[in-house]
């Protein structure tokens, strides 16, 4: 091969790799880079061995269902996690029915709106994010709302992307991210004007449990609404086929066990809030939410080849593609349940603390 062929075949090879990793590998111009891709918190090099202890959970499952073990549990996944979903699906991690005309970060967004639209909050007011992640729904209900928005999340990396997000946005005035457990929250009673949690509380051992912290520092009168991942009323427990896909969901979303529609509302009563509304937001006519997941199975091994070469050549940590695997796996299963209607990521819930009612120590 002659020397102008060698060129040529070298600056080919140099621009689809450009191409491939800068051109198609972000969710979106300004979110994370495939090649910025890291295990959180964790250092590159104990990446895969976090991945493995993160399964050892599962090998355990009564240390799951043990409420003090959960904290570590989920905030591991969380630094193996965050930057792959950042890269992938975008800052809001979470699912919105599908909106004819609209692009998926639309119905995203609306779907955001939606829930600060429910608990009926003014300009100024304050207003709780229980598990805010990288704070996308909080940018989109500050904007939308001009209430100001306290996220906590209990990942110290998604607190400081969160941080670095609201600034980028110019609505860091509006937009506080504190680090820190949902079910031990820093927040004073009575001190919150509206709350919501968008697919978040699910990781919670007992809802029960986040359900009177939030109780505890919301205001007499004040709304909160919440969209949980639930089984169905089609769920059958005697079907193997719904058992190993919610099995599946379980492992791949560090849950420590889905709950069933009918005892959401229970759980809320339980703690002193009432019932103002109750509707699964994914059943018709909202459209399919799990399509975004099919529709991503080439991007999925587009991203999956991105990241074996980035990790062989050692810029993303080895872990990275167990973790990767592990995800597109749990796509599958989410798929599965969603299009079978046994499995819901938005059974909405709105609840109310009574003006009279004393606060929940």
């Amino acid at each position: 091969m002659d020397s102008l062929s060698l060129f040529c075949t070298g600056a080919l090879l140099a621009g689809g790799l450009y191409w491939f990793v800068c051109v198609l590998g972000p969710a979106e111009q300004k979110g994370k880079r495939a090649v910025d891709l890291s295990g959180g918190s964790i250092s590159a090099e104990k990446v895969r061995d976090n991945y493995k202890q993160y399964w050892s959970f599962f090998r355990r499952p009564k240390e799951i269902e043990t409420a003090e073990k959960v904290p570590d549990f989920v905030d591991t996944f969380y630094n193996l996690v965050t930057d792959i979903y950042e890269w992938g699906w975008g800052q809001s991690f979470h699912f919105s029915p599908s909106i004819p005309g609209k692009s998926h970060r639309d119905a995203t967004r609306l779907h955001e709106e939606m829930a600060v639209d429910l608990i009926d909050v003014k300009p100024g007011d304050r207003i709780l994010d229980v598990g805010c992640g990288v704070g996308g729904p909080m940018r989109a209900i500050a904007a939308h709302s001009r209430a100001k928005v306290v996220g906590i999340t209990i990942n110290d990396y998604q607190v400081n992307r969160a941080r670095m997000h609201n600034k980028k946005a110019g609505l860091d005035s509006l937009c506080e991210v504190v680090c820190g457990n949902f079910l031990e929250m820093p927040f004073q009673d009575n001190s919150f004007d509206g709350a919501y949690s968008i697919e978040a509380t699910c990781h919670a051992p007992k809802l029960e449990d986040v359900y009177a912290e939030v109780f505890r520092v919301l205001k007499p009168g004040s709304l909160y609404v919440s969209y949980e991942w639930v089984t169905t009323e089609k769920y059958r427990a005697d079907n193997h086929e719904h058992v190993e896909v919610i099995q599946g969901i379980e492992r791949g979303d560090a849950l420590p066990g889905l709950r069933s529609y009918s005892d959401i509302a229970e759980a809320a009563k339980k703690v002193g809030f009432e019932i103002v509304k109750e509707k699964d937001l994914a059943k018709p006519p909202s459209l399919p939410w799990w399509t975004r997941l099919k529709m991503g199975r080439i991007a999925y091994w587009r991203n999956h080849i991105l990241v074996i070469v980035l990790a062989a050549i050692g810029i993303a940590p080895k872990g990275t593609v167990d973790v990767h695997d592990m995800l597109f796996k749990t796509a599958d299963y989410l798929t599965r349940g969603g299009d079978s209607g046994f499995f819901s990521p938005m059974h909405m819930i709105l609840l109310r603390k009574p003006k009279e009612a004393p606060s929940k120590s």
